[in-house]
């Protein structure tokens, strides 16, 4: 598996799957104490239809995080020297890679959760870098918008594994904790109060690039939920002035809609999205 060395000197470990006559290139951004790992379905069905996907596993996560903490798995999640801004620019530096091997291929930024806060703190501060802007389970990285309470609070009741908040699917919750490169340990604890405040930001105004940007989300996503999702999409369309904003809303999801029991109506419309804007080469 192919890897690079960020400037903190900690191998950062990726994937490459190869579509056979790529129209684009998908860099999936993996959210917080997972990995790359758990996005296979959607991984499959881009290539299959048509994009090479780049996926790593961010600073002290998955494959990454155990060679960065000789195989200590209880520090997975933590980030390490240089904190959340060394996450994002070990990303930048994917991108960088990416652009350099695909230098005729338009460019999808696709992040999930903390992936898509990376994600819009990449296209923040480097909007010429990337074509298109996929956010799922994401929210406005804003006091009020973003929920730092208990995410599982909902189901409760239910005295079950304490992950029900990620997926209606049962067995999501329960894969995620026998996972052995996974933490469910909350991201303020992971991080710290200092690293997680600097998540807080908003879309930059006046980008100067007109990025078309689609926002998936499941209704009962205890992240952000709809509601932080739509001030989203009018922050990137009066502050950044993007014009080409999609919401999706799934009634019945929760957090990981790519996990979903409606999975593949997720699947079809990302892929319908994309298509829109990115025709086979066929």
């Amino acid at each position: 598996m192919p890897e690079f060395v960020d400037a903190y000197g900690i191998p950062i470990v990726y994937d490459v799957h190869e579509a056979e006559s790529p129209r684009a290139v998908v860099q999936l951004l993996h959210g917080v104490g997972e990995h790359a790992g758990r996005y296979g379905a959607l991984i499959d069905a881009l290539v299959a239809d048509g994009y090479t996907v780049y996926a790593d596993d961010h600073r002290g996560h998955g494959r990454t995080g155990l060679r960065q903490w000789n195989g200590d798995h209880g520090k997975l999640g933590r980030l390490g020297p240089g904190g959340l801004g060394a996450a994002r620019d070990a990303v930048w530096t994917l991108t960088q890679i990416i652009r350099e091997t695909h230098p005729d291929l338009p460019l999808i930024l696709l992040g999930h959760s903390w992936g898509s806060f990376l994600a819009q703190m990449l296209v923040d501060r480097h909007p010429e870098a990337y074509d298109a802007l996929v956010l799922s389970g994401s929210a406005l990285r804003w006091p009020g918008a973003l929920n730092s309470g208990d995410l599982n609070a909902p189901w409760k009741h239910l005295k079950g594994t304490g992950m029900e908040w990620l997926s209606s699917v049962e067995q999501v919750g329960r894969d995620f904790l026998a996972d052995p490169l996974t933490t469910s340990t909350p991201l303020l604890r992971l991080f710290g109060p200092i690293e997680t405040a600097k998540l807080i930001g908003r879309p930059r105004r006046d980008l100067g690039r007109d990025i078309p940007t689609l926002l998936l989300v499941g209704r009962d996503d205890t992240v952000g939920g709809p509601r932080s999702v739509h001030l989203l999409a009018d922050a990137y369309r009066n502050r950044s002035g993007f014009t080409d904003v999609t919401t999706l809303v799934y009634p019945g999801a929760r957090h990981e809609i790519f996990a979903e029991a409606q999975q593949a109506e997720v699947r079809a419309d990302l892929a319908a999205w994309l298509d829109a804007r990115f025709p086979s080469r066929d």
